[in-house]
């Protein structure tokens, strides 16, 4: 075929005619890129964009070159987590290996919906997750998919619940007593989404109260599930969060997971952050319990700095994929001893997350990423020892992770008062400090929360944070 409208670089040639312009165009887009990653420090944490307008569509094809200015600004203008004072999500700067993973698995375009379009990757994805499976202790039948974000292995993991535990895989709820889920009032608004999606509806999810720290009462949980099963209703699953999104705490996950099984319930643990803990020998003992659980959510693209999207959903007996969820397809090939993954995951296409994970991995190991958590505990420590020095400000929950959240209470200020003095604080921080603390609200009120993720982040650029909150409270 030919097509002389199209650029001469608007792919690249499979026979090489045209790769001296390509590496023209690579070599140039490579500088650009790390003239912003190693820049990244002198730009603001979280800059205000200013272009509001971008070209249409055009008739014809352009010079790619052309293309390259307005990369500049989007670059300049977009989230900057690689700045020391990029404290407010869970958003972290990425590993060398996951860039360099992403931009070959672009090149590949290999499709993760079957073996025979990924014969390498749809391999090492299984084992992978089998053997992050086992970090978390869920046994010799366990595995995983990676989906893109966490919504989605949330979704994924109620949806085999739900399954499993109804038997309405084939029949569909419309014989089901009112489905319901159990989760703590905390949990991420994922759970009910998936609810809604699944078709339970936002009442389909049963808010547990949690205690001053944030943590799902078990007590609380078995009221409630006494009181569904009074009115008719069908607890089916219940939901533990590692990782809190507001305050990072985690629920009691031993005790949950023995009401659970009283009741026979699914035990489904949220560690989409908290679950990189389980990488620290140091910290690991905080997740006890996890080991029980028949699933869990783990985001790589958090804790373990790998590029977005790359989130898992892993399951204590993989088999009940094939059994309760997996729909094949005639249009792909099966494999004697590998699985279409598309066939036992909410999605189908899926982009080849695992070549950045597993390359992160080989390149940092399981001491890189317990020397990673560790460290960001320890300066959570001296975050929070500042903390503890000023009376003026006050912290949300006692920090089970590296997040920590809290508000300044100035005593000249009127109570009613705070939300706003919290409010001009974050955009003081930002504009003068050049740190960027996220505005949540909790309990009725606005907090500022911290998330030390960045391995440049130190205890160096907490100091000056503090001498600003200082000087404002003492100002009014």
């Amino acid at each position: 075929m030919s097509f002389p409208v199209l650029p001469t670089t608007a792919f690249v040639d499979p026979f090489g005619q045209n790769r001296a312009a390509i590496e023209d165009i690579f070599q140039t887009v490579t500088q650009a890129i790390l003239n912003h990653l190693t820049q990244a420090g002198k730009r603001a944490p979280l800059p205000q964009p200013v272009t509001t307008a971008y070209p249409a569509i055009p008739e014809q094809p352009g010079a790619i070159a052309d293309l390259l200015a307005p990369l500049q600004t989007i670059m300049a203008e977009s989230m900057n987590p690689a700045h020391p004072g990029y404290l407010g999500h869970m958003d972290p700067l990425p590993t060398t290996a996951s860039i360099l993973g992403d931009w070959v698995a672009a090149a590949l375009n290999n499709n993760m919906l079957s073996v025979e379009m990924s014969p390498v990757l749809s391999r090492l994805e299984p084992l992978l997750m089998a053997e992050m499976a086992q970090i978390f202790g869920l046994g010799d039948r366990a595995g995983g998919l990676l989906v893109s974000g966490g919504t989605l292995a949330n979704l994924q993991a109620l949806t085999l619940a739900r399954n499993v535990k109804l038997g309405c895989g084939q029949s569909g709820l419309a014989r089901q007593p009112s489905p319901l889920i159990l989760a703590s009032e905390m949990a991420h608004s994922s759970i009910q989404k998936a609810a809604m999606i699944l078709g339970l509806g936002l009442e389909g999810v049963g808010l547990v109260p949690t205690n001053a720290n944030a943590q799902m009462q078990p007590d609380a949980l078995e009221t409630l599930i006494r009181a569904a099963l009074a009115e008719g209703k069908r607890p089916f699953a219940v939901v533990a969060t590692a990782g809190t999104t507001v305050t990072g705490n985690i629920d009691p996950l031993v005790e949950i997971h023995r009401i659970a099984q009283a009741y026979d319930l699914w035990f489904h643990v949220d560690a989409a952050y908290g679950g990189a803990i389980a990488f620290s020998p140091t910290h690991r003992h905080r997740l006890a319990g996890i080991e029980q659980a028949d699933s869990i959510t783990f985001n790589p693209q958090k804790w373990l700095y790998v590029t977005k999207t790359c989130a898992s959903v892993l399951f204590r007996d993989m088999a009940l994929l094939d059994s309760h969820f997996r729909i094949a397809a005639p249009y792909m090939n099966a494999e004697p001893r590998w699985t279409n993954l598309g066939e036992i995951s909410v999605q189908g296409t899926r982009h080849p997350d695992v070549l950045k994970l597993w390359l992160s991995l080989q390149h940092l190991g399981k001491a890189g990423y317990a020397a990673l958590v560790d460290g960001s505990y320890a300066l959570t420590a001296v975050m929070v020892e500042h903390l503890r020095q000023r009376s003026d400000l006050s912290l949300a929950t006692e920090p089970e992770m590296n997040l920590v959240c809290f508000r300044g209470c100035p005593p000249h200020l009127a109570p009613d008062r705070w939300d706003g003095w919290n409010a001009q604080a974050q955009q003081r921080l930002l504009k003068q400090a050049q740190v960027f603390l996220s505005l949540p609200r909790l309990r009725g009120h606005l907090w500022l929360k911290a998330v030390l993720l960045n391995p440049f982040t130190t205890a160096g650029h907490l100091a000056p944070l503090f001498d600003q909150l200082d000087d404002w409270l003492r100002q009014g």
